[in-house]
């Protein structure tokens, strides 16, 4: 194996790739040159011999690992494949290029002129072991809409380097973060079996191993697609619809390790907020923010070392004066607990209290910044916050609260509630209120992306039956609840909220659309619906029908046609 190098701009990333045969083509006319060439293609078929060797017996090894220390039957359910891979959430088994769609009921809004693109697990090869619904390679779905010509649909992967090195291989290599470690003596036999890979040198960690398979952003000109375990993947969609990878990126090296699929945008002052986790060593959360506008530079780390130990931090929200984090039961594990414990990377701390931490927007360390315990409080996804008016220092945060947080984790199951609670935080008065938005099991909570950061009305989420499939979107007006069911056996996603006109600031909340794949369980096929986000049923006034299903996946967003043509620059 020899390594290619992939680059764009400031960033670059590593894939493996099977070094070509010397052939026999080599001009000469000496008998010396021929007896050069045929020991140099003597010395490259040893060579490959010997890689072969090397991967028979390391993957002999892993089979063992998954029939003997960790067989099927010692699997949960949220990790089982035969479970976690059934019905709509089995991967496509192919890529699909940009292909025309139609247009089955109403019209497209003309401001709906763009990309509507969904990002969501997929893997490229079936698992040989245990398998998490966040583990799957990540495949983008976007649906690209014009006026000049119908809809298209393109599915790609996103060219990750754990992808191309497995594509590579014809096999798995680099073990899943949130099924591979199930117990100790599963985590070990892993932890060595990759050990053994990487100095065989079928896979190098500093290329980073993440699958980019949870959201997408658009900031600084580029659209990325994310993933907590990895740096951001640049990706761009091309003229005629389809998605290019263009390369792990890293900010002219300003940004080390890792990113959360959960950046926060202020549309207002264009700055960009983001964070990082560690459950390695300290410091176990560090905060940063990009400037605004083209080639936005990153502003230094700040480290939070009053978060004591590592949490599972996955999302979290910003105001005008605050980034507001929330510190939850689902922890991550140290390498001494996995060790000694579990073996898993993450599990839940029933005896931890959570709490919800505020620090200054611009903030240069975490000296001012404030946690306060919130008991019971466990949300998954944040939603907004904002400044409340009137003086005083009190901050409003929305979320939707995992009430049986020992279940988060895991696929599909009855026993997940998603509850949006509205918390409210008076610093001055060291106090902290809560009051359900809603009673009904909720997520993929989303609001007018230009209201992030301040206050808002309306919510836009997802009922959950169960977690993660969508049976339906619900508008919330932060005390009243409207909505659409999508009909027995129909299932959709994140939804996403479209302004109609996002430059007119004097714009009512609610004047645009909120958009979604659906797919019917029952026929096998997926929609494209554009819903009215004014009307109190969410009435639809468009459905596409798309040339092949979507699996159900996470998180998306919709990108105007001047934005994806501004992303698609080198």
């Amino acid at each position: 194996m020899n390594a290619a190098l992939y680059t764009t701009g400031t960033s670059s990333f590593t894939a493996s790739a099977t070094i070509p045969p010397i052939t026999a083509s080599i001009k000469s006319s000496g008998k010396s040159s021929r007896v050069h060439a045929a020991a140099a293609n003597h010395h490259h078929q040893q060579e490959c011999n010997y890689n072969s060797l090397r991967s028979l017996i390391l993957n002999v090894a892993d089979d063992f690992i998954n029939t003997f220390i960790d067989p099927p039957s010692s699997h949960r359910p949220s990790t089982d494949p035969r479970f976690v891979l059934s019905g709509n959430f089995s991967p496509v088994v192919d890529e699909l290029p940009p292909t025309e769609c139609h247009v089955i009921h109403g019209s497209l809004p003309p401001c709906l002129d763009g990309a509507y693109i969904r990002n969501g697990p997929n893997p490229q090869h079936h698992p040989r072991g245990p398998y998490h619904f966040f583990d799957g390679d990540g495949m983008l779905h976007a649906l690209t809409i014009s006026r000049a010509h119908p809809p298209t649909l393109c599915s790609r992967y996103v060219k990750t380097y754990k992808y191309l090195t497995e594509r590579a291989a014809g096999a798995t290599l680099i073990p899943n973060i949130f099924s591979g470690f199930n117990g100790f003596p599963a985590a070990a036999a892993r932890s060595i079996l990759a050990a053994a890979r990487i100095l065989a040198g079928q896979f190098d960690p500093g290329n980073g191993i993440g699958v980019a398979n949870t959201s997408l952003a658009f900031f600084d000109d580029r659209l990325f697609a994310l993933g907590e375990s990895d740096l951001p993947y640049a990706v761009r969609l091309t003229e005629d619809g389809d998605i290019e990878t263009l390369g792990r990126h890293d900010f002219d090296g300003g940004l080390a390790l890792t990113m959360t699929a959960h950046p926060k945008t202020d549309l207002q002052t264009g700055e960009t907020f983001a964070f990082r986790y560690c459950h390695a060593w300290r410091p176990y959360l560090t905060y940063f923010r990009f400037d605004a506008g083209v080639g936005g530079r990153k502003q230094p780390d700040v480290p939070i070392f009053s978060l004591s130990r590592p949490s599972l931090i996955h999302d979290f929200v910003i105001t005008k004066k605050y980034a507001v984090f929330v510190d939850i039961q689902i922890a991550m594990q140290g390498p001494m607990e996995m060790v000694f414990g579990s073996g898993s990377p993450v599990g839940v701390d029933p005896k931890k209290t959570p709490r919800v931490g505020l620090i200054p927007r611009y903030a240069a360390d975490d000296s001012e910044m404030r946690w306060f315990d919130v008991i019971g409080f466990n949300p998954f996804h944040s939603i907004n916050a904002w400044d409340e008016e009137g003086g005083g220092d009190v901050v409003v945060l929305l979320a939707t609260n995992i009430m049986s947080v020992e279940h988060a984790l895991e696929t599909s199951s009855e026993h997940i509630h998603g509850l949006v609670e509205k918390v409210r935080i008076d610093l001055n008065a060291g106090t902290v209120s809560r009051v359900p938005v809603s009673t009904r099991n909720l997520d993929f909570g989303v609001v007018n992306p230009g209201y992030v950061g301040r206050k808002n009305r309306f919510v836009y989420a997802g009922v959950g039956d169960p977690l993660p499939k969508i049976s339906g979107v619900v508008k919330l007006d932060v005390g009243d609840e409207m909505g659409r069911m999508f009909g027995s056996g129909c299932f959709g996603g994140e939804p996403f909220f479209v302004a109609k006109n996002p430059k007119d600031t004097n714009g009512e909340e609610d004047d645009g659309y909120v958009v979604t794949y659906v797919h019917d369980e029952k026929n096998g096929a997926s929609r494209f619906l554009v819903m009215d986000a004014q009307s109190p049923e969410l009435e639809i006034v468009a459905a596409v029908k798309l040339p092949r299903r979507i699996p159900y996946g996470l998180h998306g967003l919709f990108l105007r046609e001047s934005d994806v043509r501004r992303a698609g620059r080198p």
